[in-house]
């Protein structure tokens, strides 16, 4: 319950900036419209629906990390943190309500993208259910990593952070362009960090290839574990210094 109270609180403080919340979701289906009226233009299926949406629905889970970064961020700046920390939450109580009222943006996100693709030609299908449970599955990791440049640095500083964070992880996972386009280190590089595969996984299951699903899921999944312990950890370092 206290941990509900603590969600209830965050999400409140989330709605209150309709600017930021509604840029996170404007910023996707602009992209979608776009990439559609120059898809018409290529000789080429680049930008096709079935394999530009999964790949923009994950790029506006970016904002995710920028919502839950700047919320840490400020909470800190504000002293919110330091007179809460006399509560008995944990700290990966204090994590799990920061992210717990993120997921229900993500889902929306994901709705309205998807209802964007379909109004541009995305033919729906079954294979759409399975990629919208994937896709709630991902969302984590980039709150995780919100979570954790909240912890470390204050919210203005989690700002530039993300100008940083959204152009390499776009470029790396394969949103605007096939990585083996350019292949070499910057691909290797790619297959070792988790956007490529979550948006890999995101596009194998529109395309009802699930064979290709379990591994990249299992890569996303490891490294939002990784990412969630390394944002309580330093969370708990942050609540044991200023209780000292």
């Amino acid at each position: 319950m206290r941990v509900a109270a603590f969600a209830t609180r965050n999400h409140k403080e989330i709605v209150r900036d309709p600017i930021t919340l509604l840029f996170g979701i404007g910023l996707p289906i602009l992209l979608l419209g776009l990439f559609s009226v120059m898809q018409k233009n290529m000789p080429f299926a680049l930008y096709e629906m079935n394999n530009l949406t999964p790949g923009v629905i994950v790029f506006s889970f970016s904002f995710l990390t920028l919502f839950s970064g700047m919320l840490l961020g400020k909470d800190k700046s504000s002293s919110f943190l330091m007179r809460i920390f006399v509560s008995p939450l944990s700290a990966a109580d204090y994590i799990l309500g920061y992210m717990i009222p993120l997921l229900p943006i993500a889902l929306l996100q994901i709705f309205v993208c998807l209802a964007t693709a379909m109004f541009l030609g995305l033919p729906f299908n079954k294979s759409i259910l399975f990629m919208i449970l994937a896709l709630l599955i991902i969302s984590p990791l980039y709150i995780s990593c919100g979570l954790l440049f909240g912890t470390l640095f204050t919210d203005k500083q989690v700002g530039g952070i993300f100008a940083i964070f959204v152009n390499v992880t776009t470029w790396l996972s394969g949103t605007w362009f096939e990585l083996d386009m350019i292949g070499g280190t910057f691909q290797k590089i790619a297959q070792l960090l988790p956007f490529m595969h979550a948006v890999n996984a995101a596009r194998a299951i529109l395309h009802a290839e699930y064979a290709n699903v379990f591994y990249s899921l299992i890569v996303v999944i490891g490294y939002t574990i990784i990412m969630t312990i390394l944002a309580i950890f330093m969370f708990k370092q942050k609540m044991q210094g200023s209780t000292k």
